[in-house]
């Protein structure tokens, strides 16, 4: 029988999450940002520092630890890293509504040619539509495809709704969900035709590296935009910058193959390109929602439930 009365031992890996837990009653907190050997032998709660290799989970090596709650969705990684025996979540629920805001201004960025705006104004210089083009691309009317329709996919949908544009989604399988037409994976190459601007919200992995390859790209309309909101390793890269070269298609990426991208990349240079720093995620709504999550899986252990978003078992 649990009590309500059981303390929780939680770690944090910095000064945001432990002011933000700091006086909960239930709750003991240690500062372990697992730079180096843990201060102690069990842990209820780990939380690991948020954007930083996944090779610091070797540190709960023989450490009793009841759940490692990340402070990411992705986990594709920390399945190498763990040692066996530990119980492992993600962070859905705390960095979908952001990263869906940052797919929707990369899109609208890259349609109505903001970065050659800023450009100008950098210059003193009032730039107008380019000469030859016969008008500045919308987002209204045009065919958006969104791959992968899991919590970023769905919430990236919602936002498009008032935006008038023709929305359909693909993932493992077809279904209409929440008033889209979702797609299987297996029609995607009849679909990329027809479609103006792709959305990648799909997780990392073997089964999704290499997605986007040359064969993907070239079956997309010319001035196709590709939004890379998922993982780097989701697209060819040399295949990417092959068809920016030649001036088919354009991109906005905030998430890259290599990361971060080094200086002497010819991703820099490339045309049609709008690179973010993978910030998806990386906005004021994540503070408050990481710190409830944590709160909510501290009562869900107080009162011996099981905890949410589990995604490994080592």
């Amino acid at each position: 029988m649990t009590s309500d009365a059981r303390t929780i031992v939680i770690s944090v890996p910095d000064d945001r999450l432990e002011a933000d837990l700091t006086g909960l009653p239930g709750i003991q907190l240690v500062r372990w940002e697992m730079g180096d050997a843990a201060p102690r032998a069990s842990f209820d709660i780990v939380v690991p520092p948020y954007l930083r290799s996944p090779r610091v989970l070797a540190r709960l090596e023989g450490v009793d630890v009841g759940l490692v709650q990340s402070q990411s969705i992705g986990y594709e990684a920390a399945a190498k890293h763990l040692p066996p025996g530990i119980v492992f979540a993600n962070a859905a629920s705390v960095h979908e509504g952001s990263t869906a805001e940052l797919a929707l201004a990369l899109t609208l960025a890259s349609q109505r040619q903001i970065p050659r705006f800023v450009a100008a104004q950098s210059e003193g210089r009032w730039a107008g539509p380019r000469e030859g083009d016969e008008a500045i691309p919308s987002l209204a009317d045009r065919r958006v495809l969104i791959i992968g329709f899991g919590g970023v996919g769905k919430a990236i949908a919602a936002r498009l709704q008032g935006f008038e544009a023709k929305v359909e989604a693909v993932a493992t399988r077809a279904r209409t969900e929440n008033g889209t037409v979702v797609h299987a994976l297996e029609d995607l190459p009849h679909l990329l035709p027809d479609t103006d601007i792709v959305i990648l919200a799909l997780p990392g992995g073997d089964d999704t590296a290499g997605l986007v390859d040359d064969a993907f790209l070239a079956a997309l309309p010319d001035d196709a935009l590709l939004v890379n909101v998922g993982r780097g390793s989701l697209v060819d890269t040399d295949a990417l910058l092959r068809h920016l070269h030649a001036g088919r298609i354009r991109a906005a990426l905030d998430v890259v193959d290599p990361e971060p991208v080094p200086a002497d990349h010819p991703l820099w240079e490339a045309p049609g390109l709008l690179l973010t720093p993978h910030v998806g995620g990386a906005s004021t709504a994540m503070r408050p929602r990481i710190a409830a999550l944590v709160r909510a899986q501290a009562d869900r252990m107080r009162r011996g439930e099981e905890p949410l978003n589990v995604v490994l078992r080592t």
